[in-house]
């Protein structure tokens, strides 16, 4: 589902990281771009939404229903999705209402999307308000069978070899797509952005056999990145972005992408990875 009127940049530009750091194990590391896919829907947000898309249009639906924090990109992504593919949008926002709206829900409305509110013990059922029925649920960040799917393609993008594929993990979809999609020799590892997301494990596994019918084993998580938990930004996360940034004129996301990054770093200055080709999606 690819209208022409919506440019998107797939495949993904792969770089190469220039570093000394990595020289000194004998490490490449090449970045995957997905950050740069679409302005509004990039990295695995359009991975994730792809194949949703199709099928919310083949189900003849014209609403799409999900549920975010206030701050949740996936929330926005779906907006946007909704405006460029004639959907109507709802976010199921968990919390209270707080005015004037924040730069992330005020994105999402402005792309047409209501917002609904509810407490956190009620939005913890996940319900579909009755006055929005029918629609197409989306789940909380969007992933499901279908987001998996999208998010293993991006492994053929990829035209080099290479050993091991990294990425940030929020929900697990991401990490259970591209493990897939791996080759026998390669490895997928992901660094967990929350606190205690040992669920993750078998978020992951259930998520891969959601999509494909069975669950791979080559594959881990890191649960050590999550830099004191979900957007937390403490004092090492933001002096690596700026370090990055400096070196490498690309300025991470603080919420995924950056703890991703330092994780990495930090695992190869411990000289994990020694002589490795790594790709390291970011998204």
């Amino acid at each position: 589902m690819r209208p022409s009127a919506i440019p998107l940049n797939v495949p993904s530009p792969l770089t190469e990281v220039h570093d000394d750091r990595l020289r000194a194990r004998g490490i490449r590391l090449l970045l995957k771009r997905d950050d740069l896919i679409h302005p509004e829907m990039p990295g695995n947000k359009w991975r994730k939404l792809k194949y949703n898309l199709a099928a919310a249009k083949e189900g003849g639906h014209q609403r799409l229903l999900t549920f975010g924090g206030a701050y949740s990109n996936h929330i926005r992504a779906t907006a946007a999705a909704g405006h460029h593919f004639g959907f109507e949008t709802v976010g199921v926002i968990r919390g209270e209402e707080h005015l004037p709206l924040n730069d992330s829900l005020a994105f999402a409305v402005g792309r047409g999307m209501t917002l609904t509110y509810l407490d956190r013990t009620a939005y913890r059922l996940k319900p579909v308000p009755e006055q929005f029925r029918p629609c197409y649920v989306l789940p909380e960040g969007g992933s499901n069978g279908h987001a998996v799917r999208g998010c293993a393609e991006l492994v053929a993008e990829i035209p080099a070899d290479f050993d091991v594929l990294c990425c940030a993990c929020g929900t697990g979809g991401t990490l259970a797509g591209v493990a897939a999609a791996l080759d026998d020799h390669q490895q997928a590892l992901g660094f967990a952005v929350l606190k205690g997301a040992h669920f993750l494990d078998d978020e992951v596994r259930r998520l891969q056999r959601d999509a494909f019918g069975s669950a791979t084993t080559n594959w881990t998580i890191d649960h050590d990145a999550h830099f004191g938990g979900y957007a937390k930004r403490p004092p090492e996360l933001a002096e690596f972005i700026e370090d990055f940034q400096v070196r490498h004129g690309i300025t991470l996301d603080f919420v995924y992408e950056a703890k991703m990054m330092c994780a990495l770093f930090r695992r190869i200055e411990k000289g994990d990875l020694a002589g490795a080709k790594i790709v390291a999606a970011l998204s």
